[in-house]
């Protein structure tokens, strides 16, 4: 079945930052291009909302990048970094990212999850089956759940085109292999830029 995206169709995109920062950095050591995403995702249909879930630092450098965020129209929730004994650091938003999600659906005819988190899977159903709405995915494929790409009802495969996706691009490290998945623990605890 084809999907179906019309200028009219309302769209509530909804960012897993960490997911795709990380993705973007185990992949290609690049960081993400958030405006070009959101402007590819939309496919110039109706932006009702648009929400990025990220973690702030004690010492704050992730302000200019929420600027960033702000300026191509894409609200920021923050929560602080929590580091747990034994020094491991997380921002876990899914459920936040979820209940946003169903909270909106009514709203809205579209919803885009940029994520490749398996977790999402469950979300993705609910939202189809419980409100008939369609919902997208965007993420890296190499990094991505492939239960999660089976049940949405599109999805853009950020590694088709890397360069028009990340700030900056090196080819020679977009050829070098890659540990693909990542080790979460690890990646939790490195700084959120």
């Amino acid at each position: 079945m084809a999907v179906i995206k019309h200028k009219a169709q309302r769209v509530g995109i909804f960012i897993d930052t960490q997911n795709i920062y990380h993705s973007a950095k185990n992949l290609y050591h690049s960081k993400a291009n958030f405006g070009a995403i959101l402007k590819e995702a939309l496919a110039d249909r109706v932006l009702v909302r648009a929400i990025a879930y990220v973690a702030t630092t004690e010492s704050g450098e992730e302000g200019a990048f929420f600027g960033a965020l702000e300026k191509v129209g894409i609200e920021t929730r923050t929560k602080p970094l929590q580091i747990f004994a034994g020094g491991a650091k997380k921002a876990n938003w899914d459920i936040d990212l979820a209940m946003d999600a169903v909270k909106l659906a009514p709203k809205l005819d579209t919803i885009i999850i940029v994520s490749g988190d398996g977790d999402f899977e469950t979300l993705v159903e609910y939202l189809q089956n419980t409100h008939g709405i369609q919902v997208e995915v965007v993420s890296f494929r190499k990094s991505s759940s492939s239960k999660l790409i089976e049940a949405c009802d599109d999805f853009l495969d950020l590694d088709k085109d890397p360069k028009k996706y990340l700030l900056t691009f090196d080819p020679r490290a977009a050829a070098r292999p890659q540990r693909v998945g990542g080790n979460r623990k690890r990646d939790a605890e490195k700084e959120v830029e």
